[in-house]
């Protein structure tokens, strides 16, 4: 199956804000900043009750850009690279970052500029060191590399030890971006199979031929843990960046509108179209079955696969099962659901709630962080967010605050929460699974072909037939697409 992304050290040394001695400052032009022992060459650093609140872009970048005697706060590195791109390319970023520490070193004198560089070069080195392991999808961009390259070959004329260092650094950013590589050819891979072997509609000896869920896993503790393999291992190759690059499109700067079109989010997608699938898988599963007690039967099957969901801390999967147990064609069959114990299902319902903003589901969501900060064990520390109600979090925090202030600074307490709610992301998506895989429930859940909307209507219908003269005429419309459609294009492109 998919292998792991491992998750950089610099995520787990998300801090807190940085922070100053004086209560409210504000630095412009050559001021003084006490907190880190260096001038503020660049536009000028407002400073609020000891944080950094607001700043021009120019001061920002120079904040950025380490010294002899001055490193970046690592909560400001991660803060800044995170949310820059709102503003600029990271490639112009990187250059005018790289620019700026080796022209800061220049005196005029050539020896003195060399011993100068030398002692600024680990401290650069740090910076790229953090920014390749955090967001190595940035040096996809070829332009990125080149530069890195050519940083590498400017260390390597000062200091051997920093040139050693970039190269190792260089190896490893490689490796990962490999590892990418082969992760979006394996998801590519698992969706072409899925798409090979489409679905037939349901019928006493079609349903007999293709098996259900059940065949390939009984126990749903066990299918519990495989869909959190599933979602650990795709929630590791997520980039931090791709939460912002899904709304950086919002507010770019005119000369940046190709690089803000192309937005990098492609595995955030994937993630999202996997929850899509396994609410089709729920669906399929249930309208698939010619008779109803193993209608029902799928069914009490899927509460219990939700319920160990929760127990686990696995809350995307336990949405999406919620969210295919709801659609409309598994709802309507009222004579399967009166063969069913609901209880246990309600009870999660009600922990999924979306009224109040899901308060429900954000205090169990507490509960798991919780019981993850303190864990005795590694099952303990499985926390997987729903995540689309994650992103909608972090799109309405944008959208709900200036990225500008009226005075041309950049709303760096905007910058602050963004970079908060996407840290404690990190810390959930670095979890290793400490569940046993079982290849064969794993494929199953993954490639095994998912019924359309139209398809699940159809079967709905057949089990249990239309009650209104609605129904009947979208069963007749239904049956006539369906006659008229190819067999290849019954299948679900959510995989």
């Amino acid at each position: 199956m998919l292998a792991r992304a491992n998750t950089p050290p610099s995520a787990q040394r998300w801090t807190n804000k940085c922070r100053l001695d004086s209560c409210s400052v504000w630095f412009s032009g050559r001021a003084y900043v006490r907190a880190h022992g260096r001038k503020q060459n660049y536009g000028e650093m407002c400073y609020h009750d000891n944080s950094l609140v607001s700043a021009s872009l120019e001061a920002l970048i120079q904040h950025l850009v380490p010294t002899v005697d001055y490193y970046p706060d690592r909560s400001y590195v991660f803060t800044f690279l995170l949310s820059s791109r709102l503003f600029l390319h990271p490639y112009e970023l990187m250059t005018r970052v790289c620019h700026l520490c080796v022209e800061q070193q220049r005196s005029g004198d050539a020896l003195l500029d060399k011993i100068r560089f030398r002692e600024v070069a680990p401290k650069l080195v740090q910076l790229l060191t953090e920014w390749t392991e955090t967001f190595p999808y940035d040096f996809r961009d070829e332009r990125m590399m080149r530069c890195l390259n050519d940083m590498t070959q400017h260390v390597a004329r000062g200091d051997e030890y920093s040139w050693r260092a970039m190269q190792q650094m260089t190896q490893r950013l490689i490796k990962r971006l490999s590892a990418l590589g082969q992760y979006e050819e394996a998801v590519s891979a698992l969706s072409a199979v899925a798409m090979e072997r489409p679905a037939s509609l349901k019928g006493r000896q079609a349903a007999g031929q293709r098996g259900d869920v059940m065949s390939a896993c009984d126990d749903p503790f066990v299918l519990a843990q495989q869909l959190t393999h599933i979602e650990l291992d795709r929630l590791s190759f997520i980039g931090p960046e791709e939460f912002i690059q899904t709304f950086a499109m919002k507010d770019p700067l005119e000369n940046h509108k190709g690089f803000f079109r192309k937005r990098k989010t492609s595995n955030l997608e994937a993630y999202i179209n996997w929850f899509n699938r396994l609410s089709y898988l729920v669906a399929t599963e249930i309208c698939m079955p010619v008779k109803k007690k193993q209608r029902a039967r799928i069914i009490e099957f899927f509460i219990d696969v939700a319920q160990e969901c929760f127990n686990i801390g696995n809350f995307n999967s336990l949405m999406a099962i919620i969210t295919g147990m709801n659609m409309s064609p598994v709802a309507r069959l009222r004579k399967t659901w009166s063969k069913v114990n609901t209880d246990k299902f309600e009870i999660l319902e009600h922990q999924m709630d979306p009224s109040s903003n899901f308060t429900n589901y954000r205090t169990a969501l507490r509960g798991a962080t919780q019981r993850s900060e303190t864990a005795h064990s590694s099952q303990e520390k499985i926390v997987i967010p729903f995540f689309s109600l994650l992103i909608k979090d972090i799109y309405f925090l944008n959208e709900g605050c200036a990225s500008k202030l009226t005075n041309g600074h950049i709303n760096f307490e905007k910058l602050w929460e963004l970079a908060k709610q996407v840290s404690e992301f990190l810390v959930w998506r670095q979890v290793i699974c400490p569940f046993d895989r079982d290849r064969r429930i794993l494929q199953y859940l993954v490639t095994t072909p998912v019924f359309t909307e139209d398809e699940l209507h159809l079967a709905s219908y057949e089990s249990e037939g239309p009650e209104n003269n609605m129904e009947k005429d979208s069963r007749r419309s239904l049956r006539w697409v369906h006659a008229r459609s190819k067999p290849s294009n019954h299948c679900n492109k959510n995989i």
